[in-house]
């Protein structure tokens, strides 16, 4: 039986009368990116230190691959905190392999996966500077090195790309899905909701310390209705769509309009005024964004 490798089971976490986090339950598979959502004060942060073994649940447990945790699992854990924690006189080489020499690596691996990563991430030259004289985008991708120079298998990523140009993001992105592709299982928080309908195929979202929304990207999607409607007839004109029963909103854009609908029978509705007035080249129902979902699920935007 193929145990997954992080499972938390019912875990509950109190600072004296607060309740930090109130009986989350999930599991990552190897090659998994999980997404784990919710805004400022959610409990996000709290679920990542317990994870880490920095802090331990009141109740609930968290297995390893079926074990609880113990300090031999140290090796094996990743971590790319918010606040991000390098020391600016230390040169790049000199901190890392420290770094990677503390989680159990030999010098002489670590120094060669260093390189490996700073050649990845276009920044080889900067092997022996001061982290202090590096951009603070450059900063943050060896702060990510940090996180998996010593190779661990669960890699807990708290926003990754914060800070980061969106050429870096692009960069940083793709040597995640490596990560998960190499049979990874990484834990990621964030509050760019893009970036989690892009990576991750499960989710959780923490709302003042309980889980309120679990599942699958898609599946949590399905359960939420389509209330967009794009439509295009090759960029002309479409008269009398605010005037189609139970069409709330009407957009004009670039490529045709967006409709904004209370009840999905209103897009079929819309699809027979658009066809009645020219040569349909646009008809999507889109669904809902996890944005969207989010605003709906917690009751507030993501910061």
């Amino acid at each position: 039986m193929n145990l997954p490798p992080l499972q938390l089971q019912q875990v509950c976490k109190q600072y004296g009368g607060k309740t930090a986090v109130n009986g989350i339950s999930f599991e990552i598979a190897a090659g998994e990116i999980y997404g784990l959502l919710g805004g400022n004060g959610a409990g996000k942060t709290t679920t990542m230190r317990m994870v880490l073994g920095l802090i331990y649940p009141d109740d609930g447990g968290i297995r390893y691959h079926g074990r609880s945790y113990s300090r031999e699992l140290l090796p094996r854990l990743g971590y790319l905190p918010e606040e991000r924690g390098l020391y600016p006189k230390l040169k790049v080489d000199e901190q890392l392999i420290y770094l990677a020499r503390l989680r159990g690596m030999d010098g002489r691996t670590a120094d060669k996966n260093l390189k490996k990563w700073l050649e990845k991430f276009n920044i080889a030259e900067y092997y022996n500077r001061k982290v202090e004289e590096l951009s603070k985008g450059n900063q943050q991708k060896i702060q990510f090195i940090a996180a998996v120079i010593h190779n661990p298998g669960i890699i807990v990523l708290d926003e990754a790309f914060s800070g980061l140009d969106p050429v870096n993001v692009e960069l940083l992105k793709s040597a995640v899905k490596e990560l998960r592709d190499s049979g990874k299982t990484i834990l990621f928080s964030t509050h760019r909701m893009e970036h989690v309908e892009e990576l991750c195929r499960n989710i959780t979202i923490l709302h003042k310390s309980n889980p309120v929304l679990q599942g699958s990207v898609a599946e949590i999607k399905s359960r939420f209705p389509r209330e967009r409607v794009l439509v295009d007839i090759g960029g002309q004109e479409l008269h009398g769509l605010e005037n189609i029963p139970h069409v709330r909103q009407v957009t004009r854009h670039e490529h045709g309009y967006e409709v904004n609908i209370a009840r999905a029978e209103a897009a079929q509705l819309v699809l027979q005024h658009a066809l009645a007035q020219g040569d349909l080249t646009r008809f999507e129902i889109v669904e809902p964004t996890l944005n969207e979902i989010f605003i709906r699920t917690v009751g507030e935007a993501v910061e």
